[in-house]
């Protein structure tokens, strides 16, 4: 049966910076011209949480913050599955490792062999929850987007090399923060850099994550403070 592509699916997207005490710049790539959804633009590497992504191992978690932001006005169990979706498409798009050496077992999924055979596990530890972004509805895609920064210096291979990356994305490149608005990107993905640029030179988890929560009722800001995870 095909997946009902209005439904709207989680997703986890990955802002690395670079050099962010001095002159900060981020990874970006330019979708492709027939892509359904945000066709040419620039965007950070991510995409839709996998089934699968619940079940794969992590040699790290995320923080305690961290999950307690992403189960608000959420699924609980969602966290685990995130930060495993948020490596993998890293992975994917742009073939760099957010990694600790680690063994597997046995059984590797198909999509993760290659991460798998660079002898590392996904590593989310790193990353801090930023922001979450709701698309509207109407549009040909939806998604329940949250938006992760790492620090380059937690990616365990060479930041410059994109061999490993898939055709997904495009021009690949380190975009200097300050010249970033002159791509061509998406709304959503201005608003965002506004907050990675507040955030540049502190490495702290932000005091609360923005939430633009655009649903059939109305569209909303908020802010997500996190709440204590239920006992599992």
């Amino acid at each position: 049966m095909e997946p009902d592509k209005s439904a709207i699916r989680n997703a986890a997207t990955v802002i690395v910076l670079r050099n962010r005490m001095a002159e900060p710049s981020i990874l970006m790539g330019q979708r492709g011209a027939k892509a359904a959804f945000m066709p040419n633009k620039f965007v950070f590497p991510g995409g839709a949480v996998d089934a699968g992504d619940a079940h794969i191992p992590l040699a790290s978690p995320l923080s305690e913050t961290c999950a307690q932001r992403l189960a608000e006005d959420a699924d609980p169990t969602l966290a685990h599955a995130l930060g495993v979706a948020a490596v993998r498409e890293l992975w994917e798009e742009t073939g760099l490792i957010l990694g600790q050496p680690g063994e597997w077992g046995a059984d590797v999924p198909p999509d993760w062999a290659t991460f798998a055979a660079t002898g590392h596990l996904p590593h989310a530890a790193p990353m801090q929850f930023v922001f979450r972004a709701l698309t509207p509805p109407g549009r040909p895609r939806r998604f329940d987007a949250r938006f992760f920064l790492v620090d380059v210096d937690d990616i365990a291979s060479d930041p410059d090399d994109f061999a490993a990356a898939t055709d997904e994305l495009s021009h690949l490149q380190w975009v200097p923060l300050a010249k970033a608005r002159s791509f061509d990107m998406p709304f959503i993905t201005e608003v965002v850099l506004a907050e990675v640029e507040a955030r540049a030179h502190d490495r702290n988890p932000p005091g609360s994550v923005p939430y633009f929560k655009n649903n059939d009722e109305q569209s909303l800001f908020k802010r997500l403070y996190g709440h204590p995870m239920p006992d599992s």
